[in-house]
């Protein structure tokens, strides 16, 4: 994956994370109350938790979807410190064996929550052994080889499993079906990002104004994950050049060192742009074939680079290809091509 400060897949250094625990607090909300945005969603669960609790149940498995950096790992940690249970926390690839499904599963306590992140990449063996344990908490295990080979079924307890993925349609539908809510989680608007950006300054010990606020949220694509990525090198930029409190100016003089323009976009993005204007006069160009222009894998194009762009109008996806619309060509100050009547 490529390293790109906007990149809302990437996650946070072993360094800062271990400066934010010595601050004592973690950027990560820990309850819905403090978890800003996300409104539909939070009462969503806030109902299936308290039901929930009212009869003595785990609530039914969780799946979580949406474009990364927007949450999903806080929110599973949320739903965990409402239920009042412990968290324990995975991902699709580390489970390689049904073997490692169940040393998971059988050290869980009664209510425990079982987070597993990036699920569409489970192994299919692997998912084919979640069935029953989502279902009846049950696990089936064979003991030996060959004819003397047997069955036997384990008992688990009652956990509730959260899943997580960036790509909702590569989750098989027998797994999906298995759970008992589904949610989207959406971009955030400009008023929550700023909520978020000055609640993470509290946090990190950041002054800055309002202003400094929203030039860092209209930078951060509305991912939160962006924005507190961008606040901490706005911090070091002002903690460098002895600025107390940060204001818009110290906020765009930083931002401009990073190349990230008004629309949060950078270097990589422009040059995607201009490159489909330069060779293929705006588009339409083929995937694959923006890929090798670009030095990059189709995966990166459409999971990185595309996202963005297309929710802010500067690319669109066409049956022939991608094309640049005249929002990019004003935006890179471009004259757009005329079109023959």
């Amino acid at each position: 994956m490529i390293e790109r400060i906007v990149n809302p897949e990437a996650t946070e250094t072993p360094a800062e994370a271990t400066e934010e625990l010595v601050l004592g607090e973690t950027l990560r909300p820990k309850t819905f109350a403090a978890y800003v945005g996300q409104k539909l969603l939070k009462q969503n669960l806030s109902l299936a938790i308290d039901a929930a609790k009212h009869r003595g149940e785990p609530v039914d498995h969780i799946l979580l979807y949406g474009p990364p950096g927007l949450g999903k790992t806080t929110m599973a940690g949320v739903i965990a410190t409402e239920l009042g249970t412990s968290l324990r926390v995975t991902s699709g690839p580390a489970i390689e064996r049904a073997g490692d499904l169940a040393s998971l599963l059988t050290n869980l306590a009664d209510g425990d929550v079982l987070f597993i992140d990036e699920i569409h990449r489970l192994p299919k063996t692997v998912e084919e052994v979640m069935y029953p344990a989502m279902e009846d908490f049950g696990l089936d295990v064979m003991l030996g080889k060959g004819p003397s080979a047997k069955s036997i079924r384990l008992d688990l307890p009652r956990f509730t499993i959260i899943g997580a993925t960036t790509r909702a349609g590569a989750i098989s539908a027998p797994l999906r079906d298995r759970f008992g809510h589904v949610h989207r989680l959406e971009f955030y608007s400009p008023a929550e990002m700023i909520e978020i950006i000055e609640r993470a300054a509290g946090i990190l010990g950041v002054k800055l104004d309002r202003s400094a606020a929203e030039e860092i949220s209209m930078r951060a694509r509305l991912t939160p994950r962006i924005a507190n990525r961008l606040l901490k090198r706005v911090r070091d930029f002002a903690q460098v050049h002895q600025v107390d409190t940060i204001t818009r100016k110290d906020a765009r003089a930083a931002l401009h060192l990073l190349e990230i323009d008004d629309l949060g976009l950078d270097t990589s993005d422009r040059q995607l742009l201009t490159a489909i204007i330069n060779h293929y006069a705006g588009g339409p160009v083929g995937l694959t074939t923006l890929a090798a222009l670009c030095s990059e894998e189709t995966t990166t194009i459409e999971d990185v680079y595309e996202p963005y762009l297309m929710q802010i109008g500067m690319l669109e996806r066409t049956p022939r290809g991608r094309c640049v619309t005249p929002k990019a060509y004003a935006h890179l100050g471009l004259t757009p091509p005329k079109v023959e009547k």
